[in-house]
């Protein structure tokens, strides 16, 4: 892909083609969308994260969620834990997978993980992130990076945590600009990540409040990121990697992405599954605020792909 131009940056010796990322995000970037955002413009691929202690069990679910197609790459497999020995076992394990990078989650700020010591929950005890790191650099052949908040809370210590990555070997640091306490509201610190950018010579990623094309842009010029990452905005526009705001979107290319990303989750999940989980797409596709409330109810409810097809085609000729 993009061979004629140059990087834009390195993970290690990985070369990245392009500027702006599918943010991993459980339960939205699996193989179906994630593939779908790659061949739209997505500069690589994370995947949705997978617990270490169920990578080292007899769980099918890891391999699932680490699936890739060799067109996705540069393919990063998101993992978390607590323990850095844990860690360190099961990145030994699913590097046999042949990832590009593995990157370990230290932002998820879910109370189920967080409150365990994982995701975000690391971000309090660097000298845990400082031996997870150490180990994984020293023992596998792939860059090793990984993905932090601002921190925990009011006690922001994202500049200490980024600068052990770098320390321990880390190839690359992803910032999304809030704290724990924050989740998802509020705005996003666009200036902290300009002070982790200007703190370390790994690349830097910034996560957090992009919408828009003209956001990608701005994001770099403010903090000199190398690249931006994009999570729920995506949802609704996963076009924005192809450089197209929602409104730029023609009702054509809205049918074309849902065709294919419903083909793709049936081909993933099977005929039901991939129907039943497909919808939480659709929702956000269709912008469902601006149908009716009988037209949406119609969207929501089960059936088979074909006559979802239909219904779609119908919506369309109403709202084109």
């Amino acid at each position: 892909m993009n061979e004629t131009k140059s990087p834009n940056f390195y993970v290690r010796d990985v070369p990245i083609y392009g500027d702006a990322i599918l943010a991993p995000m459980d339960g939205y970037s699996d193989w179906p969308f994630r593939s779908l955002c790659r061949e739209l413009g997505s500069a690589m691929s994370y995947t949705e994260f997978v617990k270490v202690e169920k990578i080292l069990s007899r769980s099918k679910e890891p391999a699932k969620r680490l699936y890739f197609t060799e067109v996705e790459r540069p393919i990063t497999f998101q993992i978390y834990g607590d323990d850095p020995d844990l860690i360190l076992k099961a990145a030994l394990k699913v590097q046999e997978w042949n990832p590009d990078i593995i990157d370990i989650n230290m932002g998820c700020p879910a109370k189920s993980i967080a409150d365990r010591g994982a995701g975000v929950g690391m971000m309090p005890s660097p000298l845990r992130i400082a031996r997870t790191f150490k180990k994984l650099t020293k023992a596998l052949r792939v860059p090793v990076t990984g993905k932090i908040r601002m921190g925990w809370d009011k006690n922001k210590n994202y500049k200490l945590i980024a600068r052990v990555v770098e320390e321990e070997g880390g190839s690359l640091i992803a910032v999304h600009g809030r704290t724990r306490e924050q989740r998802y509201t509020g705005n996003a610190d666009w200036d902290a990540i300009a002070e982790v950018k200007s703190l370390v010579k790994i690349p830097v990623v910034g996560s957090g409040d992009v919408k828009t094309v003209a956001d990608i842009a701005r994001m770099k010029q403010h903090t000199n990121c190398d690249a931006v990452m994009i999570g729920r905005a995506s949802l609704a526009n996963p076009w924005i990697f192809a450089r197209l705001d929602r409104e730029q979107v023609s009702a054509a290319q809205v049918q074309e992405t849902v065709r294919k990303h419903l083909a793709r989750s049936i081909e993933f999940y099977g005929e039901e599954d991939g129907s039943r989980l497909f919808r939480k797409y659709a929702v956000q596709y269709l912008l469902m605020q601006t149908l009716t409330r009988e037209t949406r109810k119609q969207i929501l409810k089960p059936m088979p792909s074909g006559e979802f097809l239909s219904l779609l085609e119908q919506v369309y000729a109403i709202t084109a």
